[in-house]
């Protein structure tokens, strides 16, 4: 089969893989329909070392079950599945509290630990199929395209913004500042959205993208960073903001959620870290009060709650795909959102 490949820093190729087969009782296999490249998908295309051998990737897929181990009864062969991007048991203490990120007996896609390969191929093993995969009745590979799309987003970037607003506390009324314009960003505007928020700063200077932030329902865009955009979001939102939800990941987005929350507020963080130490002492958190929160979306908990508007069309997360391309042309597809010409690429492996 074909499969998605990292070498180094910008080396992306598509490849000749061995055809993943059911290892264990609690495998299924699942041919891709539809896969895409994650903004943290870009940080290893920065900054690994360097792989004679490659390492498979890609986290985000739906898929049709093509077989099944004989201890998986949740799904069946022909079932159209969403997949997560983590691999979870569904029965340890932390799959049934919905943190399925801190699975016990899981992990993640392209993990030694529990044998997994990329989503960005032809067909992926899944291991802990139960507890994984969610079952999507009346979907086929011929559902439509934008509804195919939305689906995809539950794997991963819908989910996250998700995560980012409950993890934030947003509720009716909130005032709300999203830091960054990206597909995680943008949804978490939704999310906002979708929880009453009633003003929700976007803080992104892409007009395409913030203008999908608008019709997602921000009231306002700062495109302005450092202190020049602080002190923006600060007069808007009446000397900060209460709830800020940072989808970046990088050491100047911190610090902007910093110095736009208000004394009591809360900063919520689903951006994958790239750094080490951020600061969280008497002069930056402590003393005001603020909460730090976030972390890894635990996806599968929030796919069923958000299927319903999914498949009802009455939200469109999938608008967050502006390009899509054949599995062969995934380097390409990297190359693309590394140059900010797409937001996010949807790979269609056949």
């Amino acid at each position: 089969m074909r499969a998605t490949y990292i070498y180094g820093p910008g080396d992306v190729r598509v490849i000749d893989a061995p055809e993943p087969t059911i290892q264990k009782p609690s495998d299924a296999l699942v041919r891709v329909v539809r896969a895409c490249v994650c903004g943290s998908d870009l940080h290893p295309y920065h900054s690994m070392s360097p792989s004679p051998e490659g390492v498979s990737i890609g986290h985000e897929f739906i898929g049709v079950v093509e077989e099944t181990g004989s201890e998986v009864t949740t799904v069946s062969t022909g079932d159209f599945v969403i997949a997560p991007f983590a691999v979870s048991c569904g029965t340890c203490e932390f799959c049934r509290a919905g943190l399925q990120t801190s699975c016990v007996n899981g992990g993640f896609w392209n993990d030694a630990a529990v044998g997994t390969a990329g989503g960005q191929a032809e067909a992926v093993r899944v291991p802990l199929a139960d507890g994984t995969l969610v079952k999507v009745p009346g979907i086929t590979e011929a559902t439509d395209d934008a509804l195919l799309a939305s689906l995809l987003t539950l794997s991963d970037v819908y989910g996250t913004g998700w995560h980012a607003a409950v993890k934030g506390g947003v509720t009716d009324g909130s005032t709300v500042t999203v830091i960054g314009d990206g597909a995680v960003g943008l949804l978490a505007v939704l999310s906002a959205t979708q929880l009453g928020a009633e003003r929700i700063v976007l803080m992104g200077r892409h007009e395409a993208r913030t203008d999908l932030g608008r019709e997602f329902g921000a009231t306002d865009v700062v495109a302005e960073r450092g202190e020049e955009g602080i002190a923006k979001v600060r007069d808007l939102a009446d000397g900060g903001s209460h709830i800020v939800l940072e989808a970046v990941g990088h050491m100047p987005a911190y610090d902007q959620a910093v110095g736009i929350v208000r004394p009591g507020g809360v900063i919520s963080r689903v951006g994958v870290p790239q750094y080490e130490d951020a600061p969280v002492g008497f002069g930056s958190l402590f003393g005001p009060n603020i909460t730090l929160t976030g972390g890894p979306a635990p996806a599968r908990a929030y796919i069923e709650p958000l299927l319903p508007a999914v498949l009802d069309g009455s939200v469109q997360p999938g608008k967050v795909f502006d390009r899509t391309v054949a599995l062969d042309e995934t380097p390409e597809a990297y190359a693309a959102m590394d140059s900010r010409e797409a937001l996010k690429v949807m790979v269609k492996p056949r």
